[in-house]
C-alpha cells in the first residue's frame, strides 16, 4: 500500500450529468498523515452534498509540488510553508487538525505502550549510533522491560514528507549532532535504514521486519494495531500518545500571534504534552478560479465546523481545532481570498 487515492465519483448515468459531476469534483493531493480522516470526510461529504473529493495521498512534498504546479484545487502538508514562500508562489495555508507522530516497533513480546523513548535515544537510533535493542541507553529508560539482544532496523520515509519534517524537527531540537549532521526537512539524507513510501509504507515495513522501528501518524499505529512507544517530553514526564497528550501540546498553539498560521508544535512544554505533535495544513492558490476556491472553502468550512465531521476526526484520534482558531481561519479567508 504505497499510494492511496480516494476517488469518490458520483455514479450518475448520462453524458451531461457525468460531465457536471466531474466538473464539480475537487482534486487534491498531499500528506499521508491526514489520509485516514480525509478519506472519511470525503466519503461523508460526497454523501451529504454530492461533491466528490479526489485526494491522492502522495506525501506533503508531492502535495506542495502539485499546488505550485496548479494541478490540484487544494493540497495538504504537515510542514507549514513560511510566509515568504507562500507569497512567492501565490498560496495561502490554514490548519485543518492537530496530529501526533508516534514511534512504532516490531519487537515480539513487547506490548503497545510498554517501551519508553526520549529524543536523544531516537536521534541516536536514527543516526545509527544505537544498533541493539538492549543498548544501555534504551535499558536506562525501560527498567524492568526484557529487551532482546537483537539488531535495530531503522525505517524512515522515502518520499517528501511533512511527517518527516516534524519528526526531524523534533530530533534537531533535542540533539545538536542530529541538527548539524542531518537537520530538518521533508526529505533528509538518512544516515541509516530503509525507506517506505508514505505513512502506510513505513507501517508496512515495521510490521514486516522483526526488530524494526519507525515513525507514523498515530491513526496508522491504531489502524494497524502496531506496538507504539511512549515518550519522555519536554517537562521530563512520560506520556502516552493519545488525544489528551495531543490536545495538551495543541494548547500551546496560538495561531493569532503568527503570520499565515506558520507554527511548529514539536517539543511543546507541559506535563501532559506529546512532544512530536503538529498541525496539518490545507494549501490553496490565491489565483485559482473564484468558483473552484469557493468549492474548496465550502468543503473546508464543513470539516472545520460540522459536528459530525469533527466527531469523525476525534474517532480517528485527530484533534479538531478550537472554534476560536476556526474564526481566525474564516477571517483569513476573507482577507486573502475575499471569501
Amino acid at each position: 500500500m504505497m499510494l492511496k487515492t480516494i476517488t469518490l465519483g458520483i455514479g450518475l448515468a448520462g453524458l451531461g450529468v457525468a460531465a457536471f459531476a466531474q466538473a464539480d469534483a475537487l482534486s487534491a493531493a498531499g500528506g499521508t498523515a491526514i489520509y485516514p480522516v480525509m478519506s472519511k470526510w470525503a466519503q461523508t461529504y460526497k454523501e451529504k452534498t454530492g461533491t466528490a473529493v479526489n485526494y491522492q495521498a502522495i506525501g506533503s512534498g508531492g502535495g506542495i509540488a502539485q499546488i505550485k504546479a496548479k494541478t490540484v484545487a487544494f493540497a495538504n502538508s504537515d510542514m507549514p510553508l513560511k510566509p515568504e514562500d507562500l507569497s512567492k508562489d501565490n498560496l495561502i495555508q490554514f490548519p485543518a487538525v492537530i496530529i501526533g507522530i508516534t514511534p512504532v516497533v516490531n519487537l515480539p513480546g513487547i506490548k503497545p505502550g510498554e517501551l519508553t523513548f526520549n529524543g536523544q535515544v531516537l536521534s541516536d537510533i536514527y543516526l545509527g549510533k544505537i544498533k541493539k535493542w538492549n543498548a544501555p541507553a534504551i535499558q536506562a529508560l525501560n527498567k524492568g522491560v526484557r529487551l532482546p539482544e537483537s539488531d535495530i532496523t531503522v525505517v524512515h520515509r522515502a518520499d517528501g514528507s511533512g511527517t518527516t519534517f516534524n519528526f526531524t524537527n523534533y530530533l534537531s531540537k533535542i540533539s545538536s549532532e542530529w541538527n548539524e549532521k542531518v537537520g530538518s526537512n521533508t526529505s533528509v539524507s538518512w544516515p541509516t535504514g530503509v525507506g517506505g513510501k508514505g505513512n502506510a509504507g513505513v507501517a508496512a515495513y515495521v510490521q514486516r521486519i522483526p526488530g524494526a522501528i519507525g515513525y507514523v501518524e498515530y491513526a496508522y499505529a491504531m489502524e494497524n494495531h502496531m506496538t507504539y512507544g511512549r515518550m519522555l517530553n519536554a517537562d521530563g514526564k512520560v506520556v502516552e500518545p493519545d488525544m489528551a497528550s495531543f490536545q495538551a501540546a495543541a494548547g500551546n498553539a496560538d495561531f493569532g500571534k503568527v503570520q499565515d498560521f506558520y507554527l511548529i508544535l514539536t517539543n511543546q512544554p507541559g506535563a501532559k504534552s506529546w512532544p512530536i505533535s503538529a498541525a496539518t495544513y490545507i494549501l490553496m492558490r490565491k489565483d485559482a478560479g473564484k468558483e473552484e476556491n469557493a468549492r474548496v472553502l465550502r468543503f473546508a468550512r464543513w470539516f472545520l465546523t460540522n459536528d459530525g465531521a469533527q466527531a469523525e476526526a476525534r474517532n480517528l484520534d485527530y484533534v479538531p481545532l478550537p472554534i476560536s482558531t476556526v474564526h481566525q481561519i474564516e477571517a483569513y479567508w476573507k482577507t486573502k481570498l475575499g471569501a
